[in-house]
């Protein structure tokens, strides 16, 4: 799963243009689904020099992620060009402090995620169902 994942606010306390406190087990559970797999993305409104002390923040602490503000993987020729003038970062879910009903404890966006995987996966598409096999 491609997660995007905001920085203030949601892995830190908010703090900017400062760093605030990590949250209580933000860094542990996004190293703990990227090593189950998931694509992370820093989604964040900082730039410059700012948006490097974030990334410096969570590679110091073991955590480096697939995109920053971007679909496209860290390091590859066209990172952070698309082509298009489309700035929107496409994900199966987003992490955010505003979020309409704020930012469950980082346990629970575990469960929800891997609940979400699951449910993921067990989707049939209508072809599948309509000529798959009978059981």
């Amino acid at each position: 799963m491609k997660i995007a994942v905001d920085f203030d606010g949601t892995i830190v306390e908010h703090r900017y243009p400062a760093i605030g406190k990590e949250k209580p087990f933000a860094i542990d559970t996004l190293k703990q689904l990227a090593l189950e797999g998931n694509e992370l993305i820093l989604w964040t409104s900082r730039d410059g020099q700012l948006l490097q002390d974030a990334i410096d923040y969570c590679h110091k602490r073991g955590l480096d992620f697939y995109g920053i503000n971007s679909n496209r993987p860290v390091g590859s020729l066209f990172e952070g060009r698309t082509g298009s003038t489309s700035v929107k970062v496409v994900a199966d879910v987003y992490i955010d402090d505003k979020n309409l009903g704020g930012l469950p404890d980082w346990g629970t966006i575990y469960e929800m995620i891997m609940l979400k995987k699951a449910q993921k996966h067990r989707k049939r598409s209508f072809w599948k169902r309509l000529f798959g096999k009978r059981h």
